[in-house]
């Protein structure tokens, strides 16, 4: 029985440049995450794919619009689970935890978008639910950012949040690394 699992969070139309929330690199994070997904299902690991959604009147990931769909470069095949989410932690309100338990997964590698929200979450619920972490950090995607008057280009919001996953939550490694394993 393979131990091992894919998140893939939230790589959906919105984040993309057509959509309502374009993410810096998200194309270059989503040929990436196709990759990994690619290798993933080749080793018989378990691909779960997150889905955010919003209330009806949200103007963002709003139920039922295109924004809100999977990708199509990582879209799910027959077979994958498909977990909605109405929170940044995948995890909360939702049957992950129990997809995961009831194939005794151990180990799950988190990809997607975004990086200091909803993959950052996903990856230490993950940690606290007793799960050992990868996170595949050019398969992930973010934006700029400000705080209080400070603007923090996406290069920067990206190498800050894989820091602090990497220093107590997990492994956090690239695309290739990950393929090779």
């Amino acid at each position: 029985m393979n131990t091992q699992a894919l998140i893939v969070v939230d790589i959906q139309n919105e984040y993309f440049p057509q959509g309502k929330l374009a993410l810096v690199g998200i194309n270059e994070a989503a040929d990436n995450a196709a990759l990994v997904i690619a290798s993933a299902r080749e080793k018989g690991h378990t691909v779960i794919h997150i889905r955010h959604e919003m209330p009806a009147d949200a103007p963002l990931f709003t139920p039922g619009s295109d924004g809100v769909a999977i990708n199509e470069k990582v879209k799910p095949v027959e077979g994958e689970a498909v977990v909605v989410k109405h929170y940044p932690n995948s995890f909360r309100e939702t049957n992950l935890k129990e997809l995961l338990d009831q194939q005794g997964i151990k180990e799950v590698t988190v990809i997607g978008a975004m990086s200091h929200m909803c993959v950052d979450a996903t990856v230490r619920a993950a940690v606290d639910f007793g799960y050992t972490t990868t996170t595949v950090h050019d398969a992930c995607a973010t934006l700029d950012l400000e705080f209080n008057g400070t603007k923090v280009p996406a290069a920067q919001a990206q190498a800050t949040i894989m820091a602090a996953i990497e220093f107590l939550y997990g492994e956090v490694i690239d695309t290739q690394t990950w393929i090779a394993r």
